[in-house]
């Protein structure tokens, strides 16, 4: 348990729970990574209190990380919040342990590689997260009203129909022929109700 005590270790801990912590912001739900971070952040956080203190701006620096982390997970193309986040995320955990001068209580070797490992990660996954989330899917079901398909079996009651490039259960008002072109004109859950599209006749 004395290893905990080190402010090295204290120091990883923190910037993995962190990171974590982050990652739970983008990806909620799952229960793991917020119970993950909770759990490392609680024994960095009892690390740092056996410790002896810590500095109260580097911890007020840690809690503003979030608010350019938020704005930029809102939108693609905000990259530069997201290094702001990342740079508050080093410079407060470098510099929350208690240390003489300008030189942080953790190794100087230790601190780069966490340092870099840490904003690389967090610069790689946010962005893939963030894109992600703003793609829209390949078929959109709102804008399938008024596509062209094209009739694979005899349509009235029920029949399927072919429309951009995915096979749907489809119905009509009057009789339509395999083979003939048809126009989406309404969406009923995953049925289409679709009319002959006269242009293609």
């Amino acid at each position: 348990m004395e290893i905990l005590f080190n402010p090295n270790v204290a120091y990883v801990l923190l910037v993995v729970g962190f990171i974590m912590a982050l990652l739970a912001i983008v990806t909620p739900g799952t229960g793991i990574i917020e119970i993950g971070a909770f759990f490392l952040l609680a024994m960095a956080g009892f690390a740092i209190y056996r410790i002896g203190g810590f500095h109260l701006w580097a911890l007020i620096v840690l809690v503003l990380a979030f608010v350019p982390f938020v704005y930029a997970i809102r939108k693609p193309g905000r990259e530069w919040a997201l290094a702001i986040a990342i740079l508050f995320v080093i410079a407060g955990s470098l510099y929350l342990f208690p240390s003489t001068g300008i030189i942080p209580a953790v190794h100087p070797v230790l601190a780069v590689l966490v340092s870099l490992l840490a904003a690389g990660f967090l610069w790689w996954i946010i962005r893939k997260v963030v894109a992600a989330h703003h793609t829209r899917p390949l078929q959109d079901l709102h804008n399938i009203v008024g596509k062209i398909g094209e009739a694979k079996t005899r349509i009235h009651d029920e029949g399927s129909v072919q429309v951009a490039g995915e096979l749907w259960s489809a119905r009509s008002d009057s009789p339509i022929p395999a083979g003939r072109h048809v126009r989406v004109v309404r969406r009923e859950g995953f049925v289409l109700i679709v009319i002959p599209d006269e242009q293609s006749k």
